[in-house]
């Protein structure tokens, strides 16, 4: 079974992590390298609970849950670091990154994120699509995020394509709300993808 784009659809709007980039293993395995400077062990629920989210509200939440003293940005800052120097360990969700390999050229494509601007490029160049995509609109570019619709429709604004005619890929909850409030057409990926066993379980 593979992922379709609708018949209606003039553009299309991707998520990153999770939806491009095969990198939530990696965000865990960075997440647990912080645990081990700060004294914590990383609850992957936060992950599912937040995909879409800016690593601060992350960060944020983990001091609140651990009782930590660490100033959030500081937390940022070392999740940053160590997710930063992991790229190596990056794989494309390949279902999704055919998609944009096949339809660059032929409509505008875009990614939407929660990612924040450095993220999303290295992700981004790491595997190779980088220079595919008319419109990068990451955690740095919007005041509200996901499950707002912000990200996807600036997306569509600089794509020049009107929202219910993008199409957006989607792997987390908050980022199908924000497709749904920008009433956009909504294709959840998690159906299609043969993610690792700890995935979306």
């Amino acid at each position: 079974m593979n992922i379709k784009v609708h018949p209606k659809a003039k553009a299309l709007i991707f998520d990153l992590d999770g939806t491009l980039s095969d990198s939530l293993p990696v965000h865990v395995a960075t997440w647990n390298q912080v645990g081990k400077i700060l004294g914590f062990t990383f609850d992957t629920q936060i992950i599912f609970e937040m995909t879409g989210r800016p690593t601060i509200e992350f960060a944020q939440r983990i001091a609140r849950d651990f009782n930590l003293k660490t100033d959030p940005k500081e937390i940022v800052r070392l999740k940053q670091e160590a997710f930063h120097n992991s790229m190596e360990y990056l794989k494309p969700i390949s279902e999704v990154t055919n998609m944009v390999k096949e339809y660059y050229g032929k409509i505008p494509l875009s990614v939407g994120t929660g990612a924040s601007r450095k993220s999303a490029n290295l992700q981004l160049e790491t595997l190779g699509i980088f220079e595919l995509f008319d419109a990068i609109v990451t955690a740095d570019d919007v005041l509200k995020h996901k499950p707002e619709p912000e990200a996807f429709l600036q997306c569509a604004k600089i794509m020049g394509i009107e929202p219910a005619f993008c199409q957006v890929f989607e792997d987390g909850d908050l980022g199908i709300e924000a497709a749904k409030k920008a009433k956009m057409i909504i294709t959840d990926i998690r159906p299609y993808i043969n993610y690792g066993e700890w995935v979306h379980s």
